[in-house]
């Protein structure tokens, strides 16, 4: 009698376990389905298709099969606050590659007074010479040519990669982003000061783990002007941050954020990226966290000279850094 109650018991546990974990199951795949079809619709609403032939880099012979093959993707954060909201400047600009097949991430921030050479056969010659690489974005504007598509250009001939895909965010975004995912959590390394924004007030950062709103990471990632920009500089502050943010959206809570987030990336983002291409990267990058991204830099020197100061890459270091690029994208 006792054996067939213990039985009766554990066929009742049984059937509730069996129930909860298909409830269980049941609200994450609602959860995935309700969030795949919010990224689809944002990236219908943020997809710019950039102007070239057959949509592929000319450094390609044939377009990048996403999710399967290596990839590269430039961030621009475009500063157009002083434009009306027209043109700007692309004063962050951040290379990704990534590797499907091992996993690697890498990450190259491009300093944004690098000088660069633009073409009149672009820009025509009214824009045609010398130039911070920040300004490609404005000129390809200005001119007709293309904002996104002459960054793109830009950093493509400065690098000798393809890149295939690009991401740009204006200011508000970035502010209403952050926001959006309930702020980002940065490890500052040096104290300083930066004006906010928004309010023209001090924004004062203390050495250790800060955890910031949008108005405040702005300020965290535009300082350049302070000296301690010489020992933590603001390409640095924007790598940090980068990882930080990428450790901030994969945490389970961001999912209950999505349609702030969406209503966002619909008004203050444009990509070449296609909503399915952005689920392949997802599928293919399920557990990116700041720990699997490696980050480069570009090495030189800022002479003190009449004129522009510009920032001018080592020959040497920039060819080493084209190299291990092309490694990472497999071009070898």
């Amino acid at each position: 009698m006792k054996n067939r109650f213990k039985h009766r018991r554990r066929k009742k546990l049984k059937r509730k376990i069996r129930i909860g974990i298909s409830i269980f199951l049941l609200i994450t795949l609602s959860v995935g389905v309700y969030l795949a079809f919010q990224v689809y619709q944002t990236a219908k609403q943020s997809y710019s298709e950039l102007d070239r032939a057959d949509g592929i880099s000319e450094l390609r012979d044939t377009k990048v099969d996403i999710g399967n093959e290596p990839i590269s993707i430039l961030l621009l954060g475009i500063e157009n606050y002083s434009s009306d909201g027209k043109g700007g400047r692309a004063d962050t600009q951040v290379v990704l590659t990534l590797d499907p097949d091992s996993k690697a991430v890498t990450m190259t921030t491009i300093p944004r007074d690098t000088k660069v050479d633009i073409s009149g056969e672009k820009v025509g010659d009214e824009y045609a010479g010398s130039h911070k690489i920040n300004a490609a974005y404005t000129y390809g504007y200005l001119s007709d040519y293309g904002a996104q598509t002459l960054a793109v250009e830009t950093v493509e001939d400065l690098l000798n990669i393809p890149i295939d895909k690009y991401v740009a965010v204006d200011f508000e975004g970035f502010h209403d982003i952050v926001d959006a995912i309930g702020g980002v959590k940065v490890d500052v390394k040096y104290p300083f000061w930066e004006e906010n924004f928004y309010s023209n007030e001090r924004v004062y950062f203390e050495e250790g783990v800060r955890e910031m709103d949008g108005e405040e990471a702005l300020a965290f990632v535009r300082m350049r002007k302070r000296d301690i920009n010489t020992v933590y500089s603001r390409d640095e502050r924007q790598r940090q941050f980068i990882k930080a943010t990428v450790d901030e959206v994969k945490s389970a809570g961001t999912i209950f954020e999505i349609n702030k987030i969406s209503n966002v990336l619909k008004e203050n983002v444009e990509t070449n990226l296609k909503p399915g291409e952005i689920l392949a990267l997802q599928r293919t990058f399920p557990s990116l966290g700041s720990k699997s991204i490696e980050t480069k830099e570009i090495q030189g020197t800022t002479p003190d000279v009449a004129g522009p100061s510009y920032f001018i890459p080592d020959p040497s270091q920039l060819d080493i850094l084209k190299e291990e690029l092309k490694d990472s994208l497999n071009l070898s």
